[in-house]
């Protein structure tokens, strides 16, 4: 068996296929308008990757509902007066010979009060975030939105979705046992944890069809996170049909998990070794150099996503196809040469607060 190449095609069972094995990675980003319909920044940032070589360029994470705002000048996808910004970003990235995507997201209890206006909402009550349980009326209308969005996202032709399952947002935190203290039938097992996760999946691929690509994005620590758990998840969306890829988030794709039981291999390891089905399994954490990404192919990843990598280099992928020996520019970088690669001004400025990335040259 040959180890693929990042610029091999990578074929889905449903929906368009990879020219690569390259994706973007969603970022939290700041550069869309407050009322999240999309910004020129906001274009230019994921358009200029798309023409950068990457073979999936997905959005940041936009959120379904008003309420499910994570961070200011967030994309949205909750309202059909996101439409037109959205139809204009698909329509560009796909014209880049990319496959586009949107990233569907709620913060849930990290929803910011000062931003959407009221307590934050969460599977159970949450002091420390002073959130809300959602009432199962609550439940029941978040999964019709997320729905709706990638009904959304198809008609304003993109090619697919990934729902956003990670990080301590409101899917995780269904997820998790700490989290969700539920009695109903949204809470307890991990089967009824993960029942909105089912219900979303199953939703999609009703009513967007058998060729909209549907990814998922997991995360298997922090956040109440039990990575045994994420592990059986995985294998059986993986299995099931309900999903073409998997996004693992990793933070660092070649750390140890903090899990006695899981530390005789890497975090990506636990997830290769799963049975994967039909669907494509890939992973994001710290991948910064063509060599780190060939490495991770090799030891049976599918696709690989670029996020840090992909701001430093809006063309990472062709400068990796040129030059072999390529590798992203050294940290810290000055916010000139940010904006060169196409992040707006609020974009570069909210680089400059990540600890040892920008320099304090103009």
């Amino acid at each position: 068996m040959t180890t693929p190449s990042l610029f091999e095609p990578l074929s889905f069972a449903h929906g368009p296929a990879m020219r690569n094995r390259l994706m973007l990675a969603p970022l939290t980003n700041l550069q869309s308008h407050a009322d999240g319909t999309l910004s020129d920044d906001e274009f230019t940032w994921l358009t200029r990757r798309a023409e950068g070589g990457f073979g999936l360029t997905m959005t940041c994470a936009a959120h379904v509902q008003r309420i499910g705002q994570g961070f200011p000048g967030q994309l949205g996808i909750w309202s059909d007066d996101h439409l037109p910004g959205l139809t204009r970003l698909a329509a560009a990235i796909r014209a880049a010979g990319s496959v586009a995507s949107v990233q569907l997201h709620h913060a849930g209890m990290r929803s910011p009060a000062e931003i959407i206006g009221e307590a934050p909402v969460c599977p159970s009550d949450n002091a420390e975030f002073g959130a809300r349980a959602l009432t199962g009326d609550e439940v029941e209308q978040l999964t019709e939105d997320f729905i709706v969005a990638a009904e959304r996202a198809k008609a304003a032709g993109f090619d697919g979705v990934e729902i956003h399952g990670a990080h301590g947002y409101v899917l995780c935190q269904f997820l998790s046992a700490e989290i969700n203290t539920r009695t109903d039938q949204w809470g307890g097992s991990l089967e009824n944890r993960a029942r909105i996760v089912n219900d979303i999946l199953a939703g999609i691929r009703a009513r967007c069809g058998g060729d909209f690509q549907i990814g998922l994005r997991l995360s298997p620590e922090r956040f109440g996170m039990d990575i045994a758990e994420i592990r059986t998840l995985a294998e059986h969306w993986m299995t099931s049909g309900a999903i073409d890829y998997l996004d693992m988030s990793l933070w660092d794709a070649r750390k140890i998990p903090e899990d006695e039981g899981f530390k005789s291999g890497d975090l990506t390891s636990w997830f290769t070794s799963l049975n994967r089905g039909a669907a494509r399994l890939g992973v994001a954490g710290k991948i910064m150099t063509p060599a780190q990404a060939e490495s991770l192919l090799a030891d049976g990843c599918d696709y690989v996503l670029l996020g840090r990598a992909a701001l430093l280099h809006h063309d990472w992928p062709a400068k990796a196809q040129a030059d072999d020996g390529f590798a992203p520019v050294s940290l810290p970088v000055t916010k000139d040469h940010l904006r060169q690669e196409g992040l707006g001004e609020t974009f570069v400025t909210y680089m400059a607060t990540w600890k040892g990335f920008v320099s304090d040259a103009a």
